[in-house]
């Protein structure tokens, strides 16, 4: 088997890299951080090509797919957050989390989805977060990207579901996770995050089962219970209470 990873250069991502590897498949891994790459194939038990692009240009997503047609695991890792209220945060960087959280999961998972059809098998696994549950005031536009991660991945599943297709689709709604993303995006938990190493694990061995909504851990399982009892309203103040002490 072979599995294309997005995002692969530090944490969910590259610890999904390591254990497929230690299940003995075969990798493509993509991000934009060569060095780091080069750096986790060299620790790999299993064959591994690196693809230093960034998936937030669609033409770099084409001609990746362009290269690789017989992926059997497509992994949609990669994505980034920011902080700060919507009128205040930078629009040139928003609109690259756009393209990158959504527009190249999006275009990716068509692409590789296209292939796998026709072969009547193949595993997509899409990286949401418990953020795709709720509202996200002060990271409004993450949760928002998140949100569309969540909903698609829900509506291929059924599209799939309805087509008696072997191909399964799976989306990873982890709760606060020890990753690079807390720094890149300005916040701090307060609250012990899950580690890496588990989140990946978790999902990996989900997916192979076919489940389509991952929950790694008790906090994310009680926040989507809570999203579906507590009002929109009531979990926006709540979020933003919430968010305002992590920054």
């Amino acid at each position: 088997m072979k599995a294309l990873v997005t995002g692969a250069s530090s944490g969910i991502g590259r610890d999904m890299a390591v254990y497929l590897s230690e299940l003995g498949i075969d990798l493509i891994l993509v991000a934009r951080r060569e060095d780091k790459l080069e750096e986790l194939k060299n620790t790999l038990k299993t064959n591994v090509e690196i693809i230093p692009t960034d998936i937030s240009d669609a033409e770099n997503c084409i001609e990746l797919h362009n290269q690789f047609h017989d992926v059997d695991i497509l992994i949609n890792n990669a994505g980034f957050g920011t902080f700060g209220k919507f009128n205040e945060t930078s629009l040139i960087e928003e609109i690259s989390m756009i393209n990158t959280n959504i527009c190249g999961m999006h275009t990716l998972t068509k692409l590789f989805l296209q292939d796998m059809k026709k072969r009547n098998s193949g595993y997509i696994l899409n990286v949401a977060s418990i953020a795709g549950f709720v509202p996200g005031p002060l990271m409004a536009t993450y949760y928002a990207t998140k949100s569309y991660v969540y909903r698609l991945s829900q509506s291929i599943y059924e599209e799939l579901r309805k087509d008696k297709s072997n191909v399964k689709i799976s989306v990873l709604c982890p709760a606060p996770t020890a990753t690079e993303f807390m720094a890149k995006a300005g916040v701090k938990f307060k609250i012990k995050c899950a580690s890496s190493e588990y989140v990946a694990r978790y999902a990996i061995d989900k997916m192979f089962k076919g489940k389509l909504v991952i929950l790694p851990g008790t906090q994310a399982k009680a926040v989507k219970i809570g999203s579906k009892i507590i009002p929109d309203k009531i979990l926006a103040r709540i979020v933003y209470r919430i968010q305002k002490k992590r920054k």
